[in-house]
This record gives C-alpha cells, sequence and structure tokens, in this order.
C-alpha cells in the first residue's frame, strides 16, 4: 500500500462484504451474529487488511486493556525478570503492557506517569523511587517492592524474613563471624528490612555480626573502601557474608578473590533475589530468591480486581539457594 492510500474502514468492509455496517460493527464488537455473515465480514476485512482499532474502542468504552508497567531501568536482571513477567500475567487476562523506564530519576517518574495518565491506561504497576510521586485517585496503582502510600498496595517479597534466612544459613554452615554489606536508596523501602532481619537472628543467637550499609550516591567504592580496611588486618575478621542483592554479591566476590581470599572455603557468600544463569537453572551465588513469579501475578491480580479489599502490603515467602558460595 502506498503512503497516499488511504486505509480500508469499516464502511469498505461492509461494501466488500455485501453486509449493512452495523452487521461489521457486531462482528468486530463480538456480538453474535449469523455464522454466514460473520465469515463474510472477517473474509472482507482479511482481504482488505482491515484491523480493528482496539485502543480507540477502548477509549469509547472506558477501557483500553491496557496496562502500565514503569520500572527503574532492564539491565538489572530484577527488572527485566519482573517486566516479562508482568507481561505474560497480563496477556493470560487478555491485556496489553506499556513499559516505561526511568533511569531512578523522580522528574522521569512523574513523566512516565502523566503520559500514562493521558492515554488512558486501565491501571498502573511501578516500583517507583519518588516518594511524592502524584497518581490520580481513579487510576488502580499498585507498587512493587517499595511501600508508597497505605492507600496504594504494595507487594514485595518478606524481605525481613530473608534476612532472617541469610543469616540462619551462614550459622548452619559453621560461620562464627558475619557480615552484612548493603547499598541503600535514600528512599526508604521494603529493601531495607533485609539487614534487619539479619541483624535480628544475629542478635537473638548471640552471633558476632557487623551491619555496614552505604547510600546509593556513594556506591560500591564506599563498600570497597571498608573491606580495604578489613583486609589490611593480619586476619581478615568475617568467614560469612550477606550481600543486600546478588549483583552486589558477585562484585564482593571478585574482591574477595583477587585478594586471595578463597570463596566458600575461606568465606561464604550469600546474596539476595535469586538471578539465575542464563538459559539455565542454576545461581551465580547461593542466594535467598525472590518470588517473582508470583509478585508479578499477585501484582496483576490485585490491580485488575477490587483494590479495596487488598491490604496494604503483601509480603511472599522467600527460600534459600545453593549456587556454589557456600559450603554444602
Amino acid at each position: 500500500m502506498s503512503k497516499s492510500a488511504k486505509l480500508p474502514t469499516m464502511k469498505d468492509v461492509a461494501k466488500k462484504a455485501g453486509v449493512a455496517l452495523g452487521t461489521v460493527s457486531k462482528v468486530f464488537n463480538g456480538i453474535p451474529v449469523g455464522d454466514e455473515y460473520r465469515i463474510k465480514v472477517e473474509q472482507a476485512a482479511k482481504e482488505l487488511g482491515y484491523q480493528v482499532n482496539v485502543y480507540a474502542r477502548g477509549l469509547r468504552a472506558s477501557k483500553t486493556n491496557t496496562v502500565a508497567v514503569i520500572l527503574p531501568n532492564l539491565i538489572h536482571p530484577f527488572y527485566c525478570n519482573m517486566a516479562d513477567l508482568c507481561c505474560q500475567d497480563l496477556a493470560a487476562r487478555g491485556y496489553r503492557m506499556l513499559l516505561s523506564t526511568t533511569s531512578y530519576d523522580p522528574k522521569t517518574e512523574q513523566g512516565c506517569i502523566d503520559m500514562v495518565q493521558q492515554n488512558k491506561v486501565d491501571g498502573i504497576i511501578a516500583i517507583t523511587y519518588n516518594p511524592d510521586l502524584e497518581v490520580k485517585e481513579d487510576i488502580p496503582f499498585v507498587i512493587i517492592d517499595r511501600k508508597f502510600h497505605n492507600t496504594v498496595p504494595c507487594v514485595s517479597s518478606d524481605n525481613y524474613a530473608g534476612g532472617q534466612l541469610a543469616a540462619e544459613k551462614l550459622s548452619e554452615k559453621g560461620c562464627k563471624h558475619l557480615l552484612f554489606l548493603g547499598i541503600s536508596s535514600r528512599v526508604p523501602g521494603e529493601a531495607d528490612k533485609r539487614s534487619l532481619g539479619f541483624e535480628s537472628y544475629c542478635a537473638s543467637n548471640h552471633i558476632d555480626y557487623t551491619i555496614e550499609k552505604v547510600w546509593d550516591d556513594e556506591g560500591i567504592d564506599a563498600l570497597i573502601a571498608f573491606l580495604d580496611g578489613a583486609t589490611a588486618k593480619k586476619n581478615f575478621p568475617y568467614d560469612g557474608i550477606f550481600c543486600g542483592t546478588d549483583m552486589l554479591a558477585l562484585q564482593i566476590i571478585d574482591y574477595l578473590e583477587k585478594h586471595q581470599l578463597s570463596v566458600p572455603e575461606d568465606i561464604q557468600v550469600i546474596g539476595y533475589d535469586g538471578i539465575p544463569k542464563f538459559a539455565l537453572d542454576e545461581y551465580y551465588c547461593s542466594t535467598i530468591r525472590q518470588p517473582l513469579d508470583q509478585m508479578a501475578a499477585t501484582a496483576v491480580d490485585i490491580l485488575l480486581s477490587d483494590r479495596s479489599a487488598a491490604p496494604a502490603l503483601v509480603c511472599l515467602p522467600v527460600t534459600f539457594c545453593e549456587g556454589g558460595t557456600t559450603k554444602r
């Protein structure tokens, strides 16, 4: 079809099929008509290359069957897996996903929210780092992994229990001196509870422990500076390390091995997230696995149901998975 050619319309389909315009409308809107008429309309539409404008039809019905998913980026495996799972769950319910990324920038987040509100989406699922985010009250909104407002349901893994489980596993595997390493956002979130659970278990069971957390604008360099001080001592003082994420765990393991500290022989390491190796049912490190499939499905379920009955926070259980950085 040339650029100047007009796209076929419903009138064109009706003329080619030899039926009334109202019959074509009924077929495209799922209203029962005789099989003879339906077949004629479908065949005419196929021959003409006519496509139903689902979005325009949705606007007329005040529903577009489109849900916006807003994430910080698609580089981190947690976010790209979450995007894929949300897409699958929405598609299974007859919805399309409109995906936006924000690079952790609060202004970009608000811009994404404003854009999708103008496009009349049926709801928003987001991971936000903007505590002042403005969302219209009449738009269904669900947050993942970061508490936003008591009126907005939040779906998360049980981060506190995950911290406890990491400390418990390190202790069971013979570690006596434990260390938590984490990089935190200045915007409070559910992930902050990982260190609290870790600390609680250690304190309750009289295990020697240290908590070392830095802000995200300080980054890995601040943690490396802390480790430099520890490795400068004659004997490295920790034999078990729990890292706030798997990605951080991989960076810490690389650091330790460069300083001739063997993992897991000298030091055992556990991460958090449960990131699998590409196309393999294996993990990059021993880890506390978040149930991403359940988190995505729960977020979609809440968004598309009566949110007034949903709790402010849904915490889903985590599990420990061996990944070769702890002793079996």
